[in-house]
């Protein structure tokens, strides 16, 4: 008997595509091989209407390689491979991007170095679908009641109460944990702020987002996790980028001022 035309005798069929997405995760990476799979595994573990997109600068460690072969065999697995542009905040845009052209009416964005476990995503999701008031951002918090950052020295946790007293103080944004980039998104949240227009290109997304979408007069609320430091590998943000952002912290208050956002 012929085999179909688009099969080849003895060879297994090929995986069908997924059905569109209720969420898509979006994980920005550089040298992450010793996390990426465990953090693919516990994604893909929360349900069949999950995927996961990846966007790795080119990792000279080969995360995209362990992706790109996850994908390969798994369709809810998505790799952007970028080579040119590099930047925590351009693979933040483009990973939005993406998971709005999948179709997904959820997206979540998290760090791929474990410190963001998959386990407080459907208590983020239920929170962002109900709850006392409507809201079109849930960020995923370590300051907020509930929330640790038990795992980090005393000097960095000050750094980090600091940092956000000064993003509440110039920006005014109503939340205790303004660097968290763990967060769940409505997709008409992201349209509305017009994602695809982030001008960061460096972690400062994270404040131009959660800024852009106070203004827009979205609800944002919080929801407690345990924040964990990495266990494999080195983080790749310094002092310098730190520092450019917040600087550009206050440049989206100029911004916002004068009219240009």
């Amino acid at each position: 008997m012929t085999p179909p035309p688009n099969e080849t005798a003895g060879a297994p069929p090929a995986p069908e595509p997924p059905r569109r997405p209720a969420v898509v995760v979006t994980v920005p990476t550089f040298n992450e091989s010793g996390n990426i799979g465990l953090l693919l595994d516990g994604l893909l573990a929360l349900g069949p209407g999950f995927q996961v997109v990846v966007i790795d600068d080119d990792s000279p460690d080969g995360t995209w390689k362990i992706v790109a072969d996850r994908a390969a065999r798994d369709p809810r697995v998505h790799l952007l491979h970028r080579r040119a542009d590099k930047g925590r905040g351009r693979s933040g845009r483009d990973g939005f991007v993406k998971a709005l052209e999948l179709g997904a009416p959820v997206v979540i964005e998290m760090d791929a170095d474990l410190s963001h476990q998959p386990k407080y995503i459907p208590d983020m999701i239920r929170r962002l679908n109900g709850g006392p008031s409507a809201v079109g951002l849930v960020l995923g918090s370590r300051a907020t009641q509930g929330g640790k950052d038990a795992d980090r020295g005393v000097a960095r946790r000050g750094i980090t109460k600091l940092a956000n007293l000064y993003i509440r103080v110039v920006l005014g944004v109503p939340v205790r944990d303004c660097n968290s980039g763990f967060r769940a998104w409505r997709r008409e949240t992201l349209e509305t702020i017009r994602v695809g227009e982030t001008f960061s290109a460096g972690p400062a997304i994270v404040q131009e987002l959660l800024f852009k979408t106070a203004r827009a007069r979205i609800g944002i609320a919080e929801v407690p996790i345990e924040f964990q430091n990495r266990q494999h590998g080195e983080s790749t943000l310094t002092i310098g980028k730190l520092l450019t952002g917040y600087v550009t912290v206050l440049k989206l208050r100029w911004m916002s001022l004068v009219g240009r956002i």
